[in-house]
C-alpha cells in the first residue's frame, strides 16, 4: 500500500509540474482518471438495480400464469364432472347393446308399475264410512238410494255391494254366491299386469347375465388374437361382463320394490272386499227378516 500511495503521489507531482509547464494532456489524463475512476462504481450499482427489476418482472409473470392456469386445471373438471356422466360412461362401456335392453326393460317394468298404483290409488275409498251410510239406507227400506250410492263410489268395494243389493230379493244363499263371484272378478281386475312385472323383474338380471358371457367370450377372443395373456386384454372384457350384471341387479331391485308395494295395495283392497261382503251380507239378512 506504502508503495502504491508513493507511486500515485508521485504521478500527481509530475501532472501539476506538466501543468505548470504549460502543458494541457495532463489536465485531460488527471480528468479522464478521475472520471473513470468514479463511473466504475455507478455502473456497477446500475447493473445491480437492473438484474434485480428483471429478476422481479419474470417472478410477476411467473405468478400470473400460475394463476391463470389454476381454474382451468383444477375447478372446471369438479363442474363438469357429475353422477348424469358418470351413469353415462359407465352405460356406454359396459356394451350399449345390452345396457339398452336393461334400460328398456326397467322403462317398461316402470310404466307398468306407475299403471298400477294409479289404478290402485284411486280404488281405494274409505270403506268403513261407506258401508256405514249403505248400512243405514238398508235399514230405512230405502234400497234405490242404497243403489244409487254404490254406483256413484268408484271402486270394487261398491261394485260388490252393488252386486248384492240387485238380488236383495232373492235367497241369502244366491246372493252370497253373487257376491262371491264378483268379488273374484275384481281381484283378478286389481292383479291385472302384475304379471308382466314380475317379467321385466326376473329378465333384467338375465340379461345382465347374458352380457357378463359375452363379455368372457368377447375376452377369450381378443386374447386369442392377441396370442398373449396381457392384465389389459382381460380386464376389458371383464369390465363389459362386470358393468352389464351390475345394472341389470339394480333394475331388478327397483321394479321389485315397486311389485312389493302394489302386493301391499292389492291386499288391503282385497281385505276391505272381504269385510264389506260379510257387511252386507248381514245388513241384507236383517232387511229380509224385518220383511
Amino acid at each position: 500500500m506504502t508503495i502504491t500511495a508513493q507511486k500515485q503521489g508521485g504521478e500527481e507531482q509530475t501532472a501539476q509540474q506538466e501543468i505548470q509547464n504549460g502543458k494541457p494532456d495532463a489536465v485531460n489524463r488527471k480528468t479522464t482518471n478521475g472520471k473513470s475512476q468514479a463511473e466504475k462504481p455507478l455502473n456497477a450499482g446500475q447493473k445491480t438495480v437492473n438484474d434485480s427489476a428483471v429478476d422481479n418482472n419474470l417472478a410477476d409473470s411467473m405468478l400470473e400464469s400460475t394463476i391463470t392456469s389454476t381454474p382451468d386445471t383444477d375447478i372446471e373438471p369438479i363442474e363438469s364432472a357429475g353422477f348424469h356422466q358418470a351413469l353415462k360412461t359407465k352405460f356406454i362401456e359396459g356394451n350399449a347393446g345390452f345396457m339398452s335392453l336393461v334400460a328398456l326393460a326397467l322403462v317398461i317394468g316402470l310404466a307398468f308399475c306407475i299403471e298400477r298404483i294409479i289404478y290402485l290409488s284411486l280404488s281405494e275409498i274409505n270403506a268403513k264410512q261407506f258401508m256405514r251410510d249403505l248400512e243405514t239406507k238398508i235399514n230405512t227400506g230405502d234400497i234405490e238410494a242404497a243403489k244409487d250410492l254404490c254406483r256413484d263410489t268408484r271402486g270394487p268395494v261398491a261394485s260388490i255391494c252393488y252386486q248384492g243389493l240387485v238380488r236383495i230379493d232373492e235367497s241369502i244363499d244366491n246372493i252370497e254366491r253373487s257376491v262371491a263371484a264378483y268379488g273374484s272378478v275384481q281381484a283378478a281386475n286389481l292383479e291385472k299386469g302384475c304379471s308382466w312385472i314380475t317379467l321385466f323383474i326376473a329378465m333384467a338380471p338375465s340379461l345382465g347375465f347374458l352380457g357378463t358371457v359375452i363379455g368372457m367370450v368377447m375376452a377369450f377372443d381378443q386374447i386369442q388374437s392377441a396370442g398373449d395373456i396381457s392384465p389389459t386384454i382381460v380386464a376389458s372384457g371383464m369390465k363389459v361382463a362386470l358393468i352389464t350384471t351390475i345394472f341389470g341387479i339394480i333394475v331388478a331391485l327397483i321394479l321389485q320394490i315397486f311389485y312389493n308395494y302394489i302386493l301391499s295395495k292389492i291386499e288391503h283392497l282385497t281385505s276391505q272386499m272381504e269385510e264389506s261382503a260379510i257387511t252386507l251380507l248381514d245388513s241384507v239378512m236383517k232387511y229380509q227378516l224385518k220383511k
